[in-house]
């Protein structure tokens, strides 16, 4: 059994999802592990992860939206220390997901045909965004 460790930083350039597909099966490839568990970790308490649809983009427009009437901006929060949009990022990360894992599969994400992983930035402003990859295997 074979671990393999590594983080690595996303530029997401504001609000929305952010497709990281390829750049966590870069970090798989280089783990030369055939047959395991890949899990990606994101360090942070305003964005989240998230396996989504990678073909129709109404899809991440309408989870934009549903999110967005869940936990809206300007709803009066204490918390706002860096924005009208600080609070309800908090709240967007909690009903989502810090962490994801995904089979591995003759060395590759065995993610489904219509399936991404997604870095979900629920900041308006540009961040860099730290996300731990681990995979087991052989």
């Amino acid at each position: 059994m074979k671990v393999h460790q590594e983080t690595v930083e996303i530029e997401a350039r504001g609000a929305g999802l952010h497709d990281v597909t390829e750049r966590i099966l870069w970090v798989v490839r280089l783990s030369a592990i055939r047959t395991g568990l890949c899990t990606v970790f994101i360090q942070h308490t305003s964005a989240s992860l998230l396996i989504q649809e990678n073909a129709d983009p109404a899809v991440q427009r309408d989870l934009e939206k549903w999110i967005a009437r869940l936990a809206p901006e300007g709803a009066g929060y204490e918390h706002d220390d860096e924005g009208a949009d600080d609070m309800p990022a908090h709240l967007r990360s909690a009903m989502t997901r810090t962490t994801e894992t995904i089979p591995v599969s003759g060395g590759d994400l065995a993610l489904g045909t219509w399936q991404a992983l997604y870095l979900w930035e629920h900041r308006r402003a540009p961040h860099r965004r730290r996300l731990v990859i681990t995979i087991i295997g052989d």
